[in-house]
């Protein structure tokens, strides 16, 4: 019997950094292909899947050049950043099979689609996997929020948020030993008490729109295909 899945279609956020590896900045193409094959298999289950990812592993690189650059080029280097991620995750996923499309808040089309909603939602609809890169295309947006903001915008059920931890704590874990882990909280909780789950305008949106969250360990093997199949992994955030 083929596996059922939860969820019809989904956005995984990934941060840049999941990219690096043990460097400091970068990209690893050994990671990005054990990332691949982690998307690689939640879209064969015919999951409709899309992925925002971050530029922290490339920006953090160049940033101490961006000290007293003004806010606003920063952020669209950050943007940039964000292309070059898509990319790299784009190639590794054609590696393994799977048809993608990559899809950018700022024009460039040599290199990427222009983002438009309703051609989006029929990649997915044709069962391609989206990357969602240039963040919402504004400054003062993380891709947290434009994460948040593309979910609301395809109709996804739920974000999956991959993690360097096993969900979501009462404080840091890798530097606290006691702090709890939560199995479910309110978006409310999360504000209220400042965790660092996504940033306050993300979680403030997911709010507004009953957008459910389950934040997990992107790095174990397997764990993004058992979150989509049901199983209790991670942090669920909802109302």
């Amino acid at each position: 019997m083929a596996d059922k899945a939860a969820f019809d279609r989904i956005l995984v956020k990934l941060s840049g950094e999941v990219l690096m590896g043990t460097g400091s900045f970068g990209i690893d193409p050994d990671v990005a292909a054990v990332m691949a094959d982690e998307l690689h298999q939640v879209n064969n289950l015919g999951v409709q899947t899309s992925v925002v990812i971050g530029g922290g592993n490339i920006f953090r690189g160049i940033a101490p050049t961006a000290k007293g650059m003004d806010r606003v080029a920063a952020d669209h280097m950050g943007m940039l950043a964000t292309v070059i991620n898509a990319v790299a995750l784009q190639d590794a996923l054609e590696k393994l099979g799977t048809r993608t499309r990559v899809m950018s808040a700022i024009e460039m089309r040599e290199v990427a689609e222009p983002f438009i909603r309703r051609r989006a939602m029929r990649h997915l609809e044709k069962g391609r996997l989206v990357i969602f890169a240039a963040g919402t295309g504004n400054p003062y947006f993380s891709t947290d929020t434009a994460a948040a903001l593309r979910a609301m915008e395809i109709k996804a059920q739920i974000i999956l948020k991959g993690t360097r931890v096993e969900g979501i704590y009462s404080a840091d874990p890798e530097k606290d030993p006691n702090a709890e882990f939560y199995k479910k909280i309110t978006y409310m909780q999360v504000l209220e008490r400042e965790l660092k789950v996504m940033d306050t305008t993300a979680i403030s949106l997911c709010l507004d729109n009953s957008l459910p969250i389950i934040v997990f360990d992107v790095r174990k093997p397997g764990n993004m295909k058992r979150v989509v199949l049901g199983e209790s992994v991670g942090t669920r955030v909802e109302r």
